[in-house]
């Protein structure tokens, strides 16, 4: 008798630690389970019912940029090309020795004709574009824009390689994003870098001493070898190609600029043509007028151009205007005076011979008709005049 009471005790003994266990591990499941799971299911999960499963945590979700720019490489970076080029180079000791070039470029469109920098195939005898480490064509030369640093070559296409697709620069917005596309040091196929939009309208002074405006300056790293590759918005569309970095060093500081959409829209259908992009000339060079400017000299406006030479034979000297007769001493500067003064072109002001020169450039073609107000000894004139190409010389 006195061992059935003592096994029931033992037994009841046991039932209670088991209790207490199960206490203790409802606790410890309500203390690490994840937020969300409720109480209800630590119960049945403590007294040993079917319970709920645990939810999975949801899968970490792409940002939103990130996959753009995701999106953007996927579609670009195939028709992203490496141009090597081969020239002939003076040696001071060794005579003509052979060098090599690269840079890079992009398909324009399906014909296989591929943009890049001027500066890129300039001097080359021969071209290859690398479409992958496998795939390498030969290309030929179309066409050159120098005062544009802007080239076109021809190679055969892979199948599959889609043309890019061109954007517009002028809608563009600083602090955009942008994303470039090339071959860093000829090594580095398709490499991507990303920044913004760090300003509009920065000038480049090409090899030529032409120069180059509305160039897009931005801050995503562009090295050597990435000339002629493009430069892309969010959308992956063209908005630039990479030209020029501003760098001490010579390697990337995030400085780098570009040639806007806008100027190859213009200019590569004329390459792929004509061969060479035909400049309309008006043929007439001065001085921009400021207000101190025309206080000293004592002239009847304080904007404009004061014509200063006008080239025989061109535009200008057929329409009737005047350069400059005479010239003066203006603090430590000889200036070309009694020129006529041209203050809009085709009703628009014309502040500034850089602006001046900005409007004959990027807004008018050859053979286009301009009109030209001006003052000759203080009274308004107009002439119209006929554009006509840019002498080579």
């Amino acid at each position: 008798m006195r061992n059935r009471r003592l096994e029931l005790l033992l037994t009841l003994g046991l039932i209670s630690m088991m209790g207490l266990n199960l206490v203790l591990c409802g606790l410890l499941a309500a203390t690490y389970l994840p937020r969300g799971f409720l109480a209800t299911e630590v119960d049945a999960a403590v007294a040993g019912a079917a319970s709920t499963p645990t939810p999975a945590a949801p899968a970490e979700q792409t940002d939103v940029v990130e996959q753009r720019t995701i999106d953007a490489y996927a579609r670009v970076s195939p028709a992203v090309v490496n141009v090597t080029t081969r020239m002939l180079r003076q040696d001071f000791f060794f005579g003509v020795q052979p060098e090599e070039g690269s840079g890079s470029g992009f398909v324009f469109d399906n014909q296989g004709h591929i943009v890049t920098n001027f500066h890129v195939v300039d001097g080359a005898t021969s071209i290859a574009v690398n479409f992958t480490d496998d795939v390498s064509e030969p290309a030929e030369l179309v066409g050159v824009d120098p005062a544009n640093d802007l080239a076109v070559i021809k190679a055969n296409v892979p199948t599959g390689v889609q043309p890019v697709r061109l954007g517009e620069s002028k809608t563009l917005r600083v602090g955009q994003r942008a994303i470039a596309i090339g071959n860093p040091f000829g090594q580095f196929s398709r490499t991507l870098t990303s920044g913004v939009i760090s300003a509009l309208g920065r000038t480049i002074e090409t090899q030529d001493g032409k120069t180059i405006r509305q160039a897009i300056q931005t801050d995503a790293a562009i090295n050597q070898g990435n000339s002629g590759g493009p430069l892309l918005d969010s959308s992956g569309l063209v908005i630039g190609v990479n030209s020029a970095i501003f760098s001490p060093s010579g390697g990337s500081v995030g400085v780098g600029l570009a040639i806007p959409v806008d100027t190859v829209k213009r200019v590569v259908p004329e390459l792929i043509d004509k061969g060479h992009y035909p400049h309309p000339w008006l043929g007439a060079l001065g001085y921009s007028i400021t207000p101190e400017f025309a206080q000293r000299l004592s002239l009847p406006v304080q904007k404009g151009v004061l014509v200063a030479r006008v080239y025989r034979n061109s535009p200008a000297a057929l329409g009737g205007l005047h350069g400059a007769n005479q010239e003066v001493v203006v603090g430590n500067r000889r200036v070309l005076l009694g020129g006529d003064i041209i203050t809009a072109i085709d009703g628009r002001p014309i502040d500034s011979s850089d602006i001046m020169s900005a409007y004959i450039e990027e807004d008018t073609r050859v053979g286009q008709s301009i009109t030209i107000d001006y003052l000759r000894d203080g009274k308004p004139r107009k002439a119209t005049v006929e554009l006509i190409e840019e002498p080579s010389s």
